[in-house]
């Protein structure tokens, strides 16, 4: 509370308007987020801001945790929450620079997944793959001696 009372009276753009405790703490954990973001200390920038969406879920701060997992390298983890944007399942992801930002992010994420093997689109292992390779040699050139002529 704010001395007592659930509201404060806020200013912006010389407007002043209420802000309760929950919408006060969303913003100062999402500054902190922030903060520890421009450190280069993602994983503490990651429980600040899940802690953030528990108490107010927001958009901005759902990219902002995305762009966190995603420099930590939690490709399908930022995906999905970043997914979550796009789809507009978070308040706030109606705002149109949310939507592009998520978009931005996923469009990163795909430029740093590293790109499937051969093995990951067929399904086959590394050995079943090197056995499928010799049979269809066998079947197109005849068996030959691994031996070396001798002259």
């Amino acid at each position: 509370m704010f001395n007592g009372r659930p509201t404060k009276t806020a200013r912006s753009y010389g407007k002043k308007f209420q802000v309760s405790v929950k919408q006060e703490t969303s913003r100062l954990l999402g500054n902190m987020g922030w903060a520890y973001m421009q450190k280069s200390n993602y994983l503490t920038a990651e429980v600040v801001y899940k802690k953030v969406q528990m108490i107010d879920p927001d958009a901005n701060k759902a990219c902002n945790l995305g762009l966190c997992l995603l420099k930590q390298g939690r490709f399908e983890d930022a995906g999905s929450i970043l997914g979550d944007v796009l789809q507009g399942t978070i308040p706030g992801s109606e705002d149109i620079r949310a939507r592009n930002r998520g978009r931005e992010l996923l469009m990163e994420l795909k430029a740093f997944q590293p790109p499937l093997e051969l093995s990951d689109i067929m399904g086959l292992d590394d050995h079943d793959f090197i056995n499928g390779v010799e049979l269809l040699m066998n079947e197109w050139a005849p068996v030959r001696s691994k031996r070396l002529p001798i002259f």
